[in-house]
């Protein structure tokens, strides 16, 4: 049953693409004349208007024609149904087969990582998880001893990296002596 309906939605995924290849660039009339006007589309309202008249030669107007199959409609290119989280709270409702969560750009690292955890185990798609990828593998790759060690070479990096700026003025003192 699943089988069809997937079948179903790619096909409409595919004429949905072939639609958008075919649909015009929809701009403000008189956009391209007046600098003040900017491209984004504004439906004409004026009784002479030529775009609203549909003369020949005047940009086409945004009408329902144009729209794609009503099965593609709001769906993420991938196929998958978008569901926008704020928490990990809001994973428990999403079904991974039709739906794929995209994490809202308010959410901070901490949650991000949480969340991303979280989806992983339930084997949930997530359409933006690039940003937060090193934080997730630092976090599984890091247990408590591993902890600790990383930190005491952070230390010790540190330290060294404190003594060398002192090393290189004192270089630089032996080698005015000798020209000297």
């Amino acid at each position: 049953m699943t089988e069809p309906r997937a079948t179903a939605t790619e096909k409409a995924l595919k004429l949905r693409e072939r639609a958008k290849m075919k649909k015009p660039k929809f701009v403000r009339q008189e956009s391209w004349k007046y600098f003040r006007l900017k491209e984004n589309w504004r439906r004409p309202r004026g009784l002479d208007n030529k775009v609203r008249k549909k003369i020949k030669g005047w940009p086409p107007p945004v009408s329902s024609g144009y729209g794609g199959p009503k099965v593609a409609r709001g769906l993420h290119p991938s196929g998958y149904e978008e569901v926008l989280v704020y928490n990990t709270e809001n994973l428990k409702g999403i079904d991974p087969k039709t739906q794929a969560v995209r994490i809202a750009h308010t959410v901070g690292k901490r949650k991000r990582v949480k969340i991303i955890t979280e989806a992983r185990k339930k084997k949930i798609t997530i359409l933006n998880a690039k940003e937060a990828k090193e934080t997730v593998e630092k976090e599984k790759e890091l247990t408590g001893e591993e902890a600790k060690k990383e930190e005491e070479q952070e230390e010790l990096t540190e330290t060294t990296e404190k003594e060398k700026p002192e090393e290189k003025v004192d270089k630089r003192k032996k080698k005015r002596t000798e020209k000297q």
